[in-house]
């Protein structure tokens, strides 16, 4: 696979789950990727800056689109902090810590993100309503607390698993509850 097809891949689905989860302008959607295992290599052996650039490319400019906060998740080595703009960080509240990733300490992705940013805060934790996994990174610990499958309309990006999810309110009350069936 070449690198126009991996930006394409990634745009598409980009689209696809920024359409199924319902994200709105101002939402933040959590995206974690290895570029090792992109190339069909094992996750942080092979990072590369090229793919990382092809999949930015694909993922950014529809989030800008659509004025949703890409937040980019780096690897263990930084504690699988995140990257995202110091304006999306602040208008939540979220405490910033200090940390520049490189492509061997944080990941190629998020290292293009960085460098991609105007203003790029780095922090630990956050809340989003979508998140993409591009090459099993783990991202669950930064999505809102009821993560919902999303199936798109491709399982891989290169030879990486490609997983999705979306959140959704908590239902809370009983049997006796009605609910929002649009917030679902």
């Amino acid at each position: 696979m070449n690198l126009e097809e991996i930006t394409l891949l990634c745009r598409q689905a980009t689209e696809e789950l920024i359409n199924i989860a319902k994200l709105s302008p101002g939402d933040l959607l959590v995206v974690g990727c290895s570029s090792s295992e992109v190339l069909g290599e094992r996750i942080g052996t092979n990072s590369s800056t090229d793919v990382a650039g092809a999949i930015l490319e694909g993922i950014l400019p529809v989030c800008r689109e659509h004025e949703i906060f890409l937040a980019a998740q780096c690897c263990e080595h930084l504690n699988r902090a995140l990257i995202l703009e110091r304006q999306a960080a602040l208008a939540r509240g979220l405490e910033l810590v200090n940390v520049v990733p490189q492509p061997k300490a944080g990941g190629s992705f998020v290292t293009a993100f960085y460098n991609a940013c105007q203003k790029p805060a780095a922090v630990e934790h956050i809340r989003a309503q979508a998140g993409m996994d591009i090459g099993d990174t783990l991202i669950g610990m930064h999505l809102a607390d009821v993560a919902v499958p999303v199936r798109l309309s491709m399982r891989r990006i290169g030879q990486a698993n490609l997983v999705c999810a979306r959140t959704r309110p908590k239902f809370i009350g009983g049997q006796r509850a009605h609910y929002d069936q649009q917030l679902l």
